[in-house]
This record gives C-alpha cells, sequence and structure tokens, in this order.
C-alpha cells in the first residue's frame, strides 16, 4: 500500500484521468441497466414447483396467465349491451403485442370465471414465449385507465387490470420512482451533513467522487449482467444506499487521516501525507472493502437471483467504492494538499485529536465495563424481544402504495371472486389413475380448509360434492402425467399459503405428486431461504473471523465482532417487527399496509447488509487501536485512543449512511421500506451503542487476551497478515 501511495503520487493527473475515462463510459452504459432488470426472482428454480412449471410448459403447452382483467359490465354479462361492450375491449386486448391468447366468460361459458354476484367476469391474458410483460401490462392498463375502484369508463365498463405481470410493471415503475425521491432527499441532506463534519466545502465533495465511481460503476456491471442472467430490479436500492455509504465511510476515512498526517508531517510534506494516509487508511479501507464484499458474496449461496443479483451489486459497489478511494481520491488529496481545508465553514482544527468526548466515554466504560456490558446487552435483548412473534410473507401487491392501479385491481378481484383462480395450485400426478380412484383423492382435496374448487380432467369437485363437468376438458392427462388444479381463497405468498401446501401434501395421493404454483412457489422458496440461512450465517462468520484475524493476528477479537453484530442484529428483528408487522411508527416509516408479517427475502437482505456495514465500523476501530497497541500502549489506552480517533468518523459516517438509508422509508414500495428502515436502525445501533458500549468493556474485560493466539496461528499471521 505505501508502495501504490508512492505511485500515485507521482502519476496524479493520469490516474484521476483515467477514473474520469472509467466514471464517465460506466454512466453512459449503466443508462441501460434499468430497461434489462427483473421483477421476480424469488422462486428456487431447483424446487418441485419450478419442475411442474417446466412440465407444464413442455408437457401440456400450459404457462400461467400473466394478467387478470376483472371486468365490471353495466348489466348481466349476458346481456347483448354487456357482451358487446367487453367483446370490443377484448378485441383490443388481443392484439396488443405480445398477447398469444384470452381465456374469458364470454368465450367459454364457464361459471368459474363469473363472480358469485353474477356481475364481473374475470379475463386471463396469456402471453406469447419472448413477450416484454412490463410493456404488455402498460399497454393493456392504458387502453381502460381506472384509477380507482369507483369510476367507470365511459361507455360503463369498468376494467381492473391485475395479475403477474401488472404487479411487475406496478413495482418496476414504483421502484424506480422510489430511487428518485430517495435521491432528492437524500444527496442535499447528505451534502449539508458533509460540509458540517468535514468543516470545509472542499473536503465536503470528495465523497461524491468515490461515490460517483461506486455506483456508476455498478450499474454498468448490472448492465453487462443483465445479457448473461437474471438480475433484479430491486438490486438497484443496494446499489444507491451502498454507493453513498461506502463512498462516505471511506471518504471519512482517509481525508481524516490525511489532516491527520498533514499536521505531523515535515514542513507539511504533503506527498508524505499522502503516502502514509494510502499506508494506513488505504489499508483499512482495503480490508473493510474485501470484508464488506466477501460478506455480501454470501448471498449468491441462496437459490434465488433475487438474492444473487443483490451479491453482484454489493460486490462491484464495495470494490469500486474501494479502489475510488485508494486511488482517485489521493491523487487529488496529493493536488489539494492543504487546500482541502478551504473554504471554512466552522472554526478550530479540522484534523482528529487524542482528546475528547469519546475517549472520556470509553474511558468511563473501562472503569466499569461488567455493569456496562450487562445493562446494554438487556436492553438490546428487550429490543429484540418482538421478534418471537415474526410472520414471514413474500411481496404481494400488498406491498405496493394503497392507490397503486395493480394494488386497487388486486383488491377488486378479491372482493368480486371467492378464490384465486389466476393462481391456482398445480398438482401433478404421475400416473394415469382410474377415474373413479381421481374423484375420490379430489373429493378430499375438496374438503381442505380453504380450498374453493378442485378441477380434474372430466369435473369439479367443491365441498366434497361435485358441481360440474370441466368446462374445458382438454389438456389434462399427458404422457405419464395427469393434472389436477385447486383454487382456493387463501392468499398464497404468506403462512396461509405454506399450510395449504403442506396440507394438500398431506392427503394420500395415488401416487407420486409435484405442487406447483404461486403457493407451492412460496412455499419451496421458504424452505430455501431456511434451509440456506445456516450455510449463509456459517459463510459470514467464517470469512468474517479469517479477515479479522489477519488484520489483527487475534483470535478473540474477531469472535467477539460476530457475537456483537449478531447482537445489533436480533435487535433490528424485533424492531422491524414491531413497526412493519405491528403497524407502529408510521407517522415515521410512511404510510403503507400493515399485513401481519415481514417480507422474509428482505429481512434476510437486511441482516447480511447490516452485518456488512457492522463489520465496516469494526475495522475502522480495530485499525486505530490496533496501531496504539502496536505502539506499545496498554488496552486501556489503546481503546481510549482509537475510539476517540474513529468516533467522530463512524458517528459522523452512521449518520450519513442512516439518512441515506432512511430516505428509502419516503417511498411507497413497502418492501423497500423495511430495507431502509432495517438498515438505518441497525447502522445507528452498531455506531453507538455497539462501538461506543460494547466493544470498549469487552476489550476492557478481556485485557491482555484481546491479542492472544496460539503459536502456530501467530506463525500464520507473520507470513500472510494483511499489512501496509
Amino acid at each position: 500500500m505505501r508502495g501504490l501511495g508512492r505511485f500515485i503520487v507521482r502519476h496524479r493527473w493520469p490516474v484521476i484521468a483515467g477514473y474520469l475515462i472509467v466514471v464517465v463510459g460506466a454512466g453512459l452504459l449503466g443508462r441501460q441497466a434499468l430497461a434489462g432488470l427483473q421483477y421476480e426472482g424469488y422462486d428456487d428454480p431447483g424446487s418441485d414447483s419450478a419442475a411442474v412449471a417446466d412440465v407444464l410448459a413442455e408437457e401440456f403447452g400450459l404457462t400461467p396467465p400473466v394478467l387478470v382483467l376483472t371486468i365490471a359490465t353495466p348489466a348481466d354479462p349476458d346481456t347483448p349491451l354487456a357482451r358487446n361492450l367487453a367483446l370490443a375491449y377484448l378485441d383490443e386486448v388481443a392484439e396488443q403485442s405480445g398477447v398469444a391468447r384470452l381465456v374469458s366468460y364470454w368465450d367459454t361459458g364457464s361459471p368459474l370465471l363469473r363472480s358469485p354476484d353474477g356481475r364481473t367476469t374475470q379475463v386471463l391474458v396469456y402471453a406469447e414465449p419472448a413477450a416484454d410483460l412490463i410493456a404488455l401490462a402498460s399497454a393493456v392498463r392504458d387502453l381502460r385507465p381506472v384509477p380507482d375502484s369507483t369510476r367507470a369508463a365511459a361507455d360503463g365498463l369498468t376494467v381492473w387490470v391485475g395479475g403477474a405481470a401488472a404487479l411487475g410493471s406496478a413495482l418496476t415503475t414504483a421502484i424506480s420512482d422510489d430511487l428518485t425521491r430517495a435521491e432528492l432527499v437524500a444527496i442535499p441532506i447528505t451534502a449539508i451533513v458533509l460540509i458540517l463534519v468535514f468543516g470545509s466545502l472542499i473536503a465536503a465533495g470528495l465523497p461524491f467522487l468515490v461515490a460517483a465511481l461506486a455506483i456508476l460503476g455498478s450499474l454498468a456491471v448490472l448492465t453487462a449482467l443483465t445479457m448473461v442472467t437474471d438480475v433484479s430490479v430491486f438490486a438497484l436500492n443496494l446499489i444507491t444506499g451502498l454507493g453513498l455509504a461506502l463512498g462516505i465511510d471511506y471518504a471519512l476515512l482517509m481525508i481524516n487521516r490525511f489532516r491527520e498526517e498533514l499536521r505531523v508531517a515535515p514542513d507539511g510534506a504533503v506527498d508524505t501525507a499522502v503516502i502514509t494516509t494510502v499506508a494506513t487508511a488505504g489499508t483499512t479501507v482495503v480490508v473493510s472493502g474485501i470484508t464488506v464484499a466477501a460478506t455480501l458474496a454470501s448471498l449468491m449461496l441462496f437459490p434465488q437471483y433475487f438474492f444473487a443479483s443483490f451479491a453482484y451489486a454489493g460486490i462491484a459497489t464495495s470494490l469500486l467504492a474501494v479502489l475510488g478511494a485508494i486511488t482517485a481520491l489521493p491523487a487529488l488529496l496529493s493536488l489539494l494538499g492543504p487546500r482541502v481545508n478551504l473554504l471554512r465553514v466552522r472554526r478550530g482544527d479540522l484534523a482528529p485529536q487524542d482528546t475528547g468526548g469519546w475517549a472520556r466515554v470509553a474511558r468511563f466504560v473501562m472503569r466499569r465495563p461488567w455493569p456496562v456490558l450487562l445493562v446494554t446487552s438487556a436492553a438490546l435483548l428487550a429490543v429484540a424481544a418482538p421478534a418471537l412473534g415474526a410472520q414471514f410473507s413474500q411481496i404481494d401487491d400488498r406491498a405496493l402504495p394503497r392507490g397503486n392501479p395493480a394494488a386497487i385491481a388486486s383488491e377488486a378481484h378479491r372482493e368480486r371472486f371467492t378464490g384465486y383462480d389466476g393462481v391456482p395450485v398445480e398438482v401433478l400426478l404421475r400416473t394415469i389413475p382410474p377415474p373413479a380412484v381421481l374423484t375420490d383423492y379430489a373429493t378430499a382435496l375438496s374438503r381442505l380448509p380453504g380450498v374453493v374448487r378442485v378441477t380434474t380432467p372430466v369435473q369439479v369437485i367443491a365441498d366434497g360434492m361435485a358441481i360440474g363437468r370441466n368446462p374445458e376438458p382438454v389438456g389434462w392427462q399427458q404422457g405419464q402425467w395427469t393434472r389436477v388444479s385447486i383454487v382456493s381463497d387463501v392468499r398464497p405468498r404468506d403462512a396461509a399459503g405454506i399450510d395449504l401446501i403442506e396440507r394438500i401434501r398431506a392427503v394420500p395421493a395415488p401416487g407420486e405428486i409435484l405442487l406447483g404454483g404461486v403457493a407451492a412457489d412460496y412455499a419451496d422458496a421458504t424452505a430455501a431461504i431456511y434451509r440456506t440461512l445456516p450455510w449463509v450465517a456459517l459463510w459470514i462468520a467464517v470469512v468474517t473471523m479469517v479477515i479479522l484475524f489477519l488484520y489483527t493476528g487475534s483470535v478473540l477479537i474477531p469472535v467477539k465482532a460476530v457475537v456483537l453484530a449478531a447482537l445489533s442484529l436480533v435487535a433490528t428483528l424485533g424492531a422491524l417487527v414491531w413497526v412493519f408487522q405491528g403497524g407502529h411508527l408510521q407517522w415515521l416509516v410512511g404510510d403503507h399496509l400493515t399485513t401481519g408479517t415481514l417480507d422474509l427475502s428482505t429481512v434476510a437482505l437486511i441482516a447480511v447488509v447490516a452485518f456488512a456495514l457492522s463489520m465496516d465500523y469494526e475495522i475502522f476501530l480495530l485499525a486505530r487501536i490496533k496501531e496504539e497497541h502496536d505502539r506499545g500502549a496498554d488496552t486501556t489506552t489503546a481503546v481510549a485512543i482509537g475510539l476517540q480517533r474513529t468516533g467522530r468518523i463512524v458517528t459522523a459516517a452512521a449518520l450519513l449512511i442512516a439518512i441515506v438509508f432512511a430516505s428509502f422509508m419516503s417511498g411507497g414500495v413497502s418492501s423497500v421500506k423495511q430495507l431502509g428502515f432495517g438498515v438505518t436502525f441497525a447502522i445507528l445501533v452498531d455506531a453507538t451503542i455497539v462501538r461506543g458500549l460494547l466493544v470498549p468493556a469487552f476489550m476492557r474485560i478481556a485485557g491482555g487476551a484481546n491479542w492472544w493466539a496460539p503459536g502456530w496461528l501467530r506463525g500464520v499471521h507473520a507470513r500472510v497478515g494483511l499489512r501496509d
């Protein structure tokens, strides 16, 4: 790192020119990212439900409907007036690019497509294989815009456009709008706080240069990835939040150290200050970036590409933030020199001091470490208590703002129909059973709680009784497969959907079965998350402890870091349950529909991102403590000076990152609100309570054992330890 510092001061102008070329090129490429991103990615591609989707498509030629149109006619649907109005509208829908076929009440006469009140019907819209579903949903919605559930079109026909593609289109648009809104909120506030923290306008502008490379470069990476794999649109949230967060963090650390070195450098030698800054703070930045990237890489262990997308985004953002912080930023500092403090907005020495409030806090804690450790831990566990009642679900229309057309369409459908016809549970039997045996099986299924009706190749059964013949008997048996379709009245993407799938699997079947459909997708995805979480936790713990050992040479300090981070995370989960599952603090997090559940994927994501950022601060603090310890200071002195030197940096960084992620709460998508609140809460707890109280208390209790390692590990650290 010292050699890198010398290279940068000798070639500052080429380094800056290269940085500008990369940023501009990345910006041009990254502009195309949104067009290639997907709104799905929650399902396990190796699950039984995925296998069902493949069999239905390949053997039966069936795919799920992409849109479900709920149509209220001005008269009975069987009257010529209603029929003509509806068919004229459906002709327009059929002409839209990407529409393969429509299934409606007027084409089939099926009573299953007509509401119990007789005045509303549903139409299932199926798409061609290569259709642009987002564009298709937008085009169909624009044919008959009905902004709310009380106003009909001029001809008296009221249409609500729902279904998977409508939800995806709405989420994509809402997330894009949320990001724009968050940036408009966060960037001006962040700029003001940076000015106050750095004390000068020049220094306050430098973090945005690091963030620019991190954000624009990551968008370019995602654009390239969309050409070879599926990437979730939700990853954009992490790029914006993490790019600003790490850009600010690393710039704070580098500039603070540069000011410190300028003050002690002989005759204010700028080049010497830059080289030392890169060797010391730059090493800390590299270790932090590697730790953040390695932590976020754990998301690739999940089978769903939703998580993998965040891994791609997080790895790219963290490594590019490191690159900007240890190359372009030092090059600019070597040009600016003392002028980094120009345009001051506050008086006094802007370089960090060895004495102050944080040193006094550390010494106070270390005089009474056990009471502080026990009381603080108890308080965090009390905050975590609501987590014992956590209930999880998967994102659906309820994540959208209440007035969103897709959310209104879903609610209109639920009000008028008894079951979720567009998302049935598909049962595939790997056999062709005798008709009587199949009827007995379907009859047993129809009696399950939550089941509205069961359709077999020949009949429709409800509540244990046949209510009619199958209106579309073609395509129910193919090769070795027999298809049975179950319509339920339970939400497929929450605990009720999982319960339904478990009840169906418990019914004795005439042969091997596979379950598909949205409820089965969610049940399998949830099982995959729970199955993978222990491996993710193991990956994070091992990687973190290895990196921290290589950095510190200690065995105990890495264990302490993981344990305290875990304590912070369980407190965060408790807060999430209380706020979003319980419906509290809507004045703070913004209006949203309280569903009594948390989005499981978002909670898992919050845990990994918050852990990564907590290690960021851990490394900042440990770097200065270790530096003082290596100079011969005892534990109390090393911790006090280390906390004083980094306390202001960590607190300022946490406040700025909290502003960035808290701005996500200004959006309308509830899962984005959960991400913003969860990361904000975890960051503030970690940077204040954990770093200010628990770390000094723990290290004071451990004393000399903080730096212990067995002889053979000391040898490993001597050979491959992370140094400047």
